[in-house]
């Protein structure tokens, strides 16, 4: 089965919404507005790891994490979020609209920590897949 790009359905937001809202609340309610800025969403992931606020065996909040590095990519690179759903499953992902290019972005920091990295730079990380999705956006894909 070939990979198959979806519109998120209401459940799907509402889970990535909880998700993002999680994450989200660990500023304190009169700081929550830095949440809006991108520097403000990878600061918050950098500051969450640095402290290790999330055990390494702790999937769903790792992939939280996820949720808002891909925000911050449908940020900065004009991605959308979408379902991609192939003969493994059905899963969110970030798309550049009009291309096959997407991140896994759940995934992008879950399987880091998970896999033993502890020092993980999140604005490395970040930096990394805006530079992939500008080269394979240039090479056409």
């Amino acid at each position: 089965m070939r990979q198959r790009f979806d519109p998120l359905n209401a459940d799907d937001i509402a889970r990535l919404e909880a998700q993002r809202t999680w994450v989200r609340n660990h500023y304190t309610e009169e700081t929550r507005d830095q949440y809006d800025l991108l520097e403000g969403k990878l600061l918050l992931l950098d500051t969450i790891l640095k402290n290790r606020w999330i055990a390494a065996d702790e999937k769903v909040k790792l992939q939280s994490l996820g949720v808002v590095l891909g925000d911050a990519l449908v940020q900065r690179m004009g991605m959308r979020w979408v379902i991609i759903e192939d003969e493994f499953g059905r899963d969110p992902a970030v798309n550049l609209e009009g291309t096959s290019i997407r991140i896994f972005a759940l995934t992008l920091i879950s399987k880091r920590i998970e896999g033993g990295v502890e020092d993980l730079d999140v604005f490395a990380l970040f930096d990394e897949a805006c530079r992939s999705v500008e080269r394979l956006k240039n090479e056409g894909v």
